[in-house]
C-alpha cells in the first residue's frame, strides 16, 4: 500500500530512516502527531532523491487528497516556525536548526505551491491551515493564533532581526522565496480587490506589529542597497549542484517545477549570473508587500434594503481599502545620516525605518535599466517626501535622469507600463521648480546612446526636452495613448519657466512639436467640418454644437494649447537666456501664422507674434547685404535678448501640474507587481491558474506542454 510511486530505481518496502520512507509517510493518509520524533527525522536527514518531475506531481497529487485529514501542511510550517525562533532566540549558529528549518521551508514551499495552483475554491481550504481538535498542542504554540500567523511572524521576525551573513544568506534566501510561493494566492484573484478575496498569508504579514514591519523594510532595502553576495563555498553547496544531492533533490531532481526560483540560475554563465538573488528576492517582496490592499466592506447602521447584497453586487463605494503597514514603513522612513534627533530634539521612535539614502540613490542609479528597480523609485519618491527632497538636492541628478532617459529612448523595446512610471517619476520630479532650474546647468560631455545625432556639451534639461518630444512623437506614430502625451507635455510645461540656455536641437523639437500637433489637429477639424456637410447639408457653423465635435479633435486642442503655453512661459520668464528658442520660431514661424485667428489659441499666439515682431525689425535694421547666415541671426538675437524688456507681452497664470494617483491605484499596481514578479523572477507558476493579469499561452509551450517534454526527458534518462 504505497502512498507515492515506488522509486525507478528501487522497489520492495523501504527502511523506516529512508528519504523514501519518510517523503511517503509526510504525503500518505496517516496523520502524525505534530509532537511525533518522524518530524525531527524528515527535517535533519539528508535526503537523496532522485524522483522524475511526474513523480513529484504524483507525490503532490497524493498529499493533497490526505492533507485535509493529516493537516501534514500546517504541521510542517509550525515546525518551520519553531526552527526559526529558536535560530532567533539564540545568537549562535545553530548548524542543526538551520538545517531543518531549510527542510521543512522547502518541502513545504513544493506542497503549498502545488494546492494554491490547483485550489477550487476561492478561500484556499484545500489547504487545511489548521489543526485537528483532537491534536495535542505543545506548551510552545499559541492555540489562539493562526497558524499562518504564527508561521509569517517567524519568518519576518527572522528576516528583520538577523543578519545576513555567510552561514545564513541561504536561509534569508529560500525564505523570501517561501513568501513569494505562500503569497501567490494573489494571482488566483481577479485584478480589483475585493471584500471576499482571502489571502492568508500575505493577509498575516500586513497583520504584523509596526516593529517587526519596520524591521522588514530596512532589512529587504538594505538586502537591495548592499547586493550581498553568496559566498563560494556556498555556492558550491549541494543546493546549488547536479552531481551532489542537495535540497531540490530531497523530493526529487525536478522540484523546482513545482516550487520557487529555479536556484541553478545563481551559477549560470548567462547574464543573469550577475544578477544578486537576494538582492532581487529582497525587492521582489518589498514591491508585492507596500502595494498589497485588503478590502473591506462599509457597516451600517441600519440596512434597510430587502436581502442582502452579493459581494460581486457591491459597489466600490460601499467597501473601503485597509492602511498598508509596510506602505506605511516606507513613506515614514528617515535618512541615517539626518536622523539623529528630531525637530525638537527627541529621541525618534525605534520602531522607525532608518536608511542611507545616499547608497539607496547610487544603488538606484546602477539599477534603473531594471523595470522592477524603476517601480522602487517610483514607490519612494510618491510615498517618501524626505527620499524626494533629498534627490532634488542632489547635484548628480543625471545618476537617475540618464537610465530613466535611455528608457523612454529604447520605448519601442520597453512595456508601455515601464514607459508610464518613468514618465510619472520625471513629472514628479519636474513639480519641483529647484530641479527644473538645476538640470539646465549640469552639462554632459556627451550622450553615447542617443544614435540619430552626436550631442556634446548638452545641458541634462535640453536632453531631457529632446527625449519627451522624442516621446510624443513615437506615441503619435504608434501607441496613440492619450495618458502618455499628457504626461510628457505637464513635465515640460512645468519645466517651462525655469528652461535656461536651451539648445538648437531641443529648440528645434520644441517648435517641430507645434508643427506636427498642429497638422494632426487641421487633419481632424477638415475631417470634422466634411463628415457635417455631408451628414447636415446647409448646416452652419453656428448650429455646431459642443457636442458634436469629436473627442480626439478636443484632445489635440487642448495638446496645441499647452504646447503654446509651454512656448509662452519660456518667452515671457526666460526669454532672454534662450537665444535658440527665438532661433526657431523665427525660423519656422509660418508654423504659427493660420492660428493667429483661432479663438483658442489667438491669444498666445499675439504673445509670440509680438516676440517676433520685435526681432523681425532688429534684423530688418540692420541692412546688412548678403545673405543671412545662422550665425548672424543669432548674434543679432543674442545682442537683442539683453535689450528685451517684455514689453507688449500678456501675462498669463503658469501651467503648474502635479501627479496624483488614480482612485483605485490599486488596481493597476497589484497586478503590475506579480507581472512583474512572474516574468523577471523565474518564479514557474501554472498560466492557467492566474487570473490576476492577462496571460498568453501559447499552445506549444503550454504549461502541460513542458511537463511532458520534461517527463519525457526524465524518461529517457
Amino acid at each position: 500500500m504505497g502512498v507515492v510511486p515506488s522509486s525507478p530505481r528501487r522497489s520492495g518496502a523501504q527502511p523506516p530512516d529512508t528519504a523514501e520512507y519518510l517523503i511517503g509517510r509526510f504525503v500518505g493518509e496517516i496523520s502524525l502527531p505534530i509532537t511525533s520524533d518522524y518530524w525531527n527525522k524528515l527535517l535533519e536527514l539528508p535526503i537523496d532523491l532522485h524522483w522524475p518531475s511526474n513523480r513529484v506531481q504524483q507525490a503532490c497529487q497524493v498529499f493533497e487528497q490526505n492533507n485535509c485529514s493529516t493537516r501534514h501542511l500546517a504541521k510542517i510550517l509550525i515546525h518551520l516556525a519553531w526552527c526559526l525562533q529558536e535560530l532567533i532566540s539564540d545568537s549562535r549558529v545553530l548548524s542543526s536548526a538551520s538545517t531543518k528549518a531549510i527542510n521543512a521551508m522547502y518541502i513545504s514551499s513544493v506542497f503549498l505551491k502545488y494546492l494554491i495552483e490547483d485550489a477550487k475554491s476561492d478561500t484556499f481550504e484545500e489547504l487545511y491551515l489548521s489543526l485537528n481538535e483532537s491534536e495535542e498542542l505543545p506548551n510552545n504554540f499559541l492555540s489562539d493564533q493562526s497558524i499562518e500567523y504564527f508561521v509569517m511572524h517567524s519568518i519576518l521576525t527572522y528576516i528583520g532581526q538577523v543578519d545576513v551573513s555567510p552561514n545564513t544568506c541561504l536561509l534569508h534566501h529560500g525564505l523570501l522565496d517561501f513568501m513569494l510561493v505562500a503569497m501567490s494566492t494573489q494571482l488566483l484573484s481577479g485584478p480589483s480587490p475585493g471584500p471576499s478575496d482571502v489571502h492568508p498569508f500575505i493577509d498575516a504579514a500586513i497583520s504584523q506589529e509596526s516593529s517587526t514591519v519596520a524591521l522588514v523594510v530596512s532589512k529587504l532595502l538594505l538586502n537591495y542597497i548592499t547586493q550581498p553576495q553568496f559566498p563560494v563555498e556556498i555556492v558550491s553547496y549541494a543546493i546549488f549542484s547536479e552531481d551532489r544531492p542537495g535540497v531540490l533533490k530531497r523530493v526529487g531532481s525536478a522540484a523546482a517545477n513545482f516550487m520557487l526560483l529555479p536556484l541553478t540560475y545563481l551559477v549560470s554563465s548567462t547574464k543573469e549570473a550577475s544578477r544578486n538573488p537576494l538582492a532581487e528576492s529582497s525587492l521582489n517582496i518589498l514591491l508585492t508587500l507596500i502595494h498589497y490592499r485588503k478590502c473591506f466592506v462599509l457597516k451600517h447602521e441600519k440596512d434597510t434594503s430587502v436581502g442582502t447584497a452579493t459581494s460581486d453586487s457591491l459597489l466600490k463605494e460601499d467597501t473601503y481599502l485597509s492602511e498598508n503597514p509596510y506602505c506605511k514603513a516606507l513613506a515614514n522612513a528617515k535618512d541615517v545620516e539626518f536622523d539623529r534627533v528630531n525637530l525638537v530634539g527627541n529621541a525618534v521612535s525605534g520602531s522607525l525605518v532608518r536608511l542611507p539614502f545616499a547608497s539607496l540613490f547610487d544603488t538606484l542609479g546602477t539599477s534603473l535599466a531594471d523595470e522592477v528597480a524603476i517601480l522602487l523609485l517610483y514607490s519612494l519618491l510618491y510615498e517618501n517626501a524626505d527620499f524626494l527632497e533629498y534627490v532634488l538636492v542632489r547635484t548628480d541628478l543625471d545618476t537617475l535622469l540618464m537610465p530613466l532617459l535611455e528608457t523612454l529612448y529604447n520605448a519601442s523595446k520597453r512595456s508601455s507600463n515601464q514607459i508610464y512610471m518613468v514618465l510619472i517619476i520625471l513629472l514628479i520630479l519636474s513639480q519641483d521648480s529647484t530641479f527644473s532650474a538645476s538640470i539646465h546647468k549640469l552639462i554632459l560631455p556627451n550622450v553615447p546612446w542617443y544614435e540619430e545625432r552626436i550631442l556634446h556639451q548638452i545641458s541634462l534639461g535640453s536632453l531631457m526636452v529632446i527625449i519627451l518630444i522624442r516621446t510624443v512623437k513615437y506615441n503619435l506614430s504608434m501607441l496613440r495613448d492619450v495618458y502618455l502625451h499628457t504626461n510628457c507635455l505637464a513635465t515640460l510645461a512645468n519645466m517651462a519657466p525655469h528652461v535656461h540656455r536651451l539648445s538648437a536641437f531641443a529648440s528645434q523639437r520644441l517648435v517641430s512639436l507645434f508643427y506636427m500637433l498642429s497638422r494632426k489637429y487641421s487633419k481632424l477639424a477638415e475631417l470634422k467640418n466634411n463628415m457635417m456637410h455631408l451628414s447636415n447639408g446647409e448646416l452652419k457653423d453656428d448650429d455646431i454644437s459642443e457636442d458634436t465635435v469629436s473627442p480626439e479633435l478636443h484632445i489635440y486642442t487642448d495638446f496645441l494649447r499647452i504646447v503654446l503655453e509651454i512656448l509662452n512661459a519660456i518667452l515671457t520668464y526666460a526669454l532672454p537666456r534662450n537665444p535658440e528658442v527665438v532661433y526657431a520660431i523665427m525660423h519656422r514661424q509660418e508654423v504659427f501664422q493660420p492660428f493667429k485667428s483661432h479663438p483658442r489659441f489667438n491669444e498666445l499666439i499675439e504673445n509670440i507674434f509680438t516676440v517676433l515682431d520685435f526681432f523681425n525689425a532688429r534684423i530688418d535694421a540692420q541692412n546688412k547685404e548678403g545673405e543671412w547666415s545662422v550665425e548672424k541671426v543669432l548674434q543679432v538675437i543674442n545682442v537683442n535678448c539683453r535689450s528685451w524688456r517684455g514689453e507688449g507681452m500678456k501675462m498669463f497664470t503658469q501651467l503648474r501640474f502635479t501627479y496624483e494617483q488614480e482612485s483605485h491605484p490599486e488596481e493597476f499596481f497589484i497586478p503590475y507587481v506579480w507581472q512583474l514578479v512572474v516574468s523577471r523572477s523565474g518564479f514557474s507558476f501554472n498560466p492557467k491558474s492566474i487570473n490576476l493579469f492577462p496571460v498568453d499561452i501559447p499552445v506549444e509551450i503550454s504549461y502541460e506542454a513542458r511537463e511532458v517534454d520534461k517527463l519525457q526527458t526524465d524518461e529517457e534518462l
